[in-house]
């Protein structure tokens, strides 16, 4: 897999008016050279406007659409959150909300004459949703999983046949995945997959499920299958975007929560692919910063680049536009050009040299392991004699074989090693935690007052991950995530060999 490139984009880079910031909108491809953005909400206000993006030409226009609907409506009305799916030509909008009204209309927009046309369906009728997910079945068939009907989540299948406009409610045999809605669904060939959401009972999830049986040609009966695939899965999220790219699926973005003493909202930034082909789960290596973590954006591949549009982080509604591309795309070798370009030389102190590597450093650190987010500020993960919690707790561990300091902070790192999960204290957990980014980061960079240069010390490459590493404090942590942070720690401590011997005086 390329190493890709994060580019901002600005007014500059394109021709005509760009879409003002929202979340919740849809963003569709038509073809190959157009992406649709429909509705969305800011600042409280519902949108039902339409702005396109002509990747041909870097350009962005408001077409002028008429139409007719019940009510002597031009078009549907503003909404957010609502389904919408691209066949042909058309673009199929479907349900979303309004304030705190939950809708059920359905309307089509034919690009080629940017006309809407409200369409009369008839079959099982799905109930008025938002928070569904949908995708194209070959080229005449539409089908929506899930969402919120205001009152509870929903798991129910339906397919649309766009010619005949008769929906049916698909009869699934066997285990169903839980009700959700904030999730995301692809079709891959034969099979829809989910991924995530928000459940019954306000849970977010993080499990990917299959289904089989909505193409007539293969005669299958439809069933739902759990899919738990090896490599570095992405955590438990709703609001995230899945954009199909080649052999790849990448998954970007999203909200969930965090904490186990207390819950708070997360939003992510981290992009993980699903490798179609080795099928498993791999984290897309990336050369420099990432936009702003957020969910409910939209993420669409333009060839071989994807283009991020808005979203919310719980505060702040974006309108920036970013490109991800492979390094050796031409947009990521124009940005460099002019970063480099727009760097003024100018002499520097031994100090900021220093400054300079470490920061090259930990961008290295980074891209190795794969992950984002990475601490900026590695002076915030002290020495373990100046760690007096570390300090107070192994001299409690190894009260009396300890001679020194360092020996009884081994003496601790033993017992941790020793240790099976539910037997880690809420004591433990802190100074854990803090050794565990303390190995990280010194056996990745070199000793203070160093040149501060990679060292090499038998991390398994491509192989590590270090989920926690970029969690800014241990009250962060959930109760489920101590298995997995005890065995990345033993994995640490054994990978860089360090044993009682070392710190024998």
């Amino acid at each position: 897999m390329k190493t890709h490139c994060w580019v901002q984009a600005s007014a500059s880079d394109f021709s005509g008016p760009l879409p003002q910031p929202r979340s919740g909108h849809t963003a569709v491809n038509i073809g190959k050279s157009k992406i649709v953005i429909f509705g969305g909400l800011v600042d409280k206000k519902f949108l039902n406007d339409v702005t396109v993006y002509d990747t041909d030409n870097d350009m962005w226009f408001q077409p002028v659409c008429t139409g007719n609907g019940s009510d002597g409506k031009v078009g549907p009305s503003p909404r957010a959150f609502h389904i919408a799916v691209s066949i042909d030509c058309n673009m199929f909008i479907f349900g979303g909300r309004s304030g705190g009204n939950r809708l059920g209309d359905f309307w089509v927009l034919d690009t080629d004459i940017w006309q809407w046309s409200e369409l009369i369906t008839f079959g099982d009728l799905p109930s008025s949703r938002d928070f569904a997910a949908a995708s194209a079945v070959g080229n005449s068939k539409i089908v929506m999983y899930g969402g919120w009907d205001g009152k509870k989540w929903l798991s129910d299948v339906y397919v649309l046949d766009t010619i005949s406009l008769e929906w049916m409610e698909l009869s699934v045999s066997g285990t169903i995945p839980p009700p959700r809605c904030g999730h995301s669904v692809t079709m891959i060939e034969k099979r829809l997959l989910i991924y995530g959401g928000r459940g019954g009972g306000g849970p977010i999830m993080g499990d990917l499920w299959a289904l089989k049986g909505l193409i007539k040609e293969e005669t299958e009966t439809p069933g739902w299958t759990q899919l738990k695939l090896p490599g570095q899965a992405p955590s438990s999220r709703c609001g995230h975007t899945v954009a199909s790219g080649g052999p790849y699926l990448l998954l970007f973005g999203g909200h969930g929560t965090g904490g186990w003493l207390s819950r708070y909202d997360i939003y992510y930034n981290d992009c993980i692919v699903l490798d179609r082909v080795s099928v498993q789960w791999k984290r897309m290596p990336t050369s420099n910063e990432p936009p702003a973590a957020r969910a409910y954006h939209s993420m669409n591949c333009v060839g071989s680049r994807y283009l991020l549009f808005g979203g919310f982080d719980g505060k702040i509604t974006y309108g920036d536009l970013w490109w991800l591309v492979p390094e050796d795309d031409p947009i990521a070798k124009k940005f460099k050009t002019a970063s480099s370009e727009g760097v003024q030389e100018r002499d520097t102190t031994t100090g900021e040299k220093e400054g300079l590597r470490e920061g090259s450093a930990i961008a290295e650190l980074q891209r190795r392991l794969e992950i984002s987010g990475l601490q900026s500020n590695p002076e915030l993960i002290i020495d373990e004699i100046e760690d007096k919690e570390l300090i107070h707790l192994a001299s409690r561990i190894d009260s009396e074989e300890a001679v020194s300091n360092m020996q009884a902070v081994q003496a601790l790192r033993d017992h941790w090693m020793k240790s099976a999960p539910q037997s880690i204290t809420l004591k433990e957990l802190r100074p854990l935690f803090h050794d565990y980014q303390r190995l990280i980061t010194r056996h990745h960079i070199g000793n203070v007052g160093s040149n501060l240069e990679l060292v090499e010390f038998g991390f398994p490459g491509k192989g590590a991950s270090f989920r926690f590493y970029h969690i800014k404090s241990a009250s962060q942590l959930r109760l489920n995530d101590i298995p997995n942070l005890l065995a990345e720690y033993k994995q640490i401590l054994s990978y860089t060999h360090i044993s009682r011997q070392s710190y024998t005086i």
